[in-house]
C-alpha cells in the first residue's frame, strides 16, 4: 500500500517517515505509518509460514518427515496472520479514504507567549514632598 500512501501524502514513504518526525506532522500521517509498520510485520509472518510450508512440501523431501500436526499448526498460524494482514490493510485503506486532503488537514496551532503590558494609572496617593518631584507653581 506504499503507492497509496505516496499518492495521498504526495511523497515517497522514506520522506514520509522523515516528515512524521517533525513536531508539526499531521496525526493522520503518524497513524498511517503506524498501520503500515503493523502491516509490514504481518506480511513478514505470512511469508515465513508460506516458505516453511513450501519447504515441508518440497517434492525432494522425505515423506516420512511430514507431520500432519505441524502442517495443521502452520495452517492455523497462516490463517491468523492473513486475518491480521487483511485487517491492517482495511484499516489503512479506510484511514486513507476518510482523512481530509493534506492541504485541508488541521495543523497544530502555535501561539506566541503573550506578555501583558499595561500602563498603570497614576497613583491616587500624593507623592511625598521631598520625593524629587518639582513643586507646582500656583497661579
Amino acid at each position: 500500500m506504499d503507492s497509496d500512501l505516496q499518492q495521498v501524502f504526495g511523497a515517497p514513504v522514506s520522506e514520509l517517515h522523515e516528515a512524521a518526525a517533525c513536531p508539526d506532522a499531521s496525526p493522520a500521517l503518524g497513524r498511517a505509518l503506524e498501520l503500515r509498520s503493523f502491516l509490514a510485520l504481518t506480511e513478514e509472518q505470512v511469508a515465513r509460514v508460506r516458505d516453511r510450508v513450501h519447504a515441508d512440501m518440497d517434492p525432494d523431501r522425505d515423506m516420512g518427515d511430514l507431520s500432519s500436526d505441524q502442517l495443521r499448526f502452520d495452517a492455523q498460524w497462516l490463517e491468523a496472520a492473513l486475518e491480521a494482514r487483511d485487517s491492517y490493510r482495511t484499516a489503512l485503506g479506510e484511514l486513507l479514504r476518510t482523512m481530509p486532503p493534506p492541504a485541508q488537514q488541521p495543523r497544530p496551532v502555535r501561539t506566541a507567549q503573550l506578555r501583558a503590558t499595561a500602563n498603570l494609572p497614576p497613583s491616587a496617593a500624593p507623592a511625598p514632598a521631598r520625593a524629587g518631584a518639582a513643586r507646582a507653581r500656583r497661579p
